[in-house]
């Protein structure tokens, strides 16, 4: 266990020290800003979709280390795949976030396994999903989602958000 927290820790301060696909996109097709009130996180992710696939990808903001690790090591995992295993990705994220994904069963997350430790911190599995429930918004269309009340992706399926 002690070296699944030691490779946590090196991956989350890699990838909020260096985060990949950091920056903006100057046209893209899809666009949606996240909120984590209780954190500050804001996150701001455009995308450029075409024929069902992510080309491009780009992430900024303002978040703590956990949320901006997640964005980037995100960024990275869909990038250049379909809408559909994008939207996989996302429920695998959230469920494992959640602590309700079985890892010894297929699933799709590779090396985003790294978050699964976050299920035992409460206070932090919102900073970790904000980033995969704004891609997801982006997605469907919608321009922003936020972690407090009715908008909470923890309360409510992520096809719902």
């Amino acid at each position: 266990m002690d070296n699944t927290k030691s490779l946590y820790q090196e991956v989350i301060l890699d990838h909020n020290r260096k985060p990949r696909n950091y920056g903006t996109l100057e046209h893209p097709s899809h666009h949606a800003v996240g909120h984590n009130p209780l954190c500050g996180d804001h996150l701001d992710l455009s995308l450029q979709v075409e024929n069902d696939q992510i080309n491009y990808i780009a992430f900024h903001g303002e978040s703590c280390a956990i949320c901006k690790a997640s964005a980037s090591m995100m960024t990275t995992a869909v990038k250049g795949k379909t809408r559909a295993t994008a939207e996989t990705l996302i429920e695998e994220f959230r469920q494992m976030a959640m602590g309700k994904l079985d890892l010894n069963h297929p699933h799709q997350l590779g090396r985003l396994t790294v978050f699964s430790g976050i299920r035992d911190l409460p206070t932090r599995v919102k900073c970790a999903i904000l980033p995969w429930h704004t891609l997801h918004a982006a997605l469907n269309a919608l321009t922003s989602i936020s972690t407090e009340a009715d908008n909470d992706p923890i309360q409510s399926p992520s096809g719902n958000t």
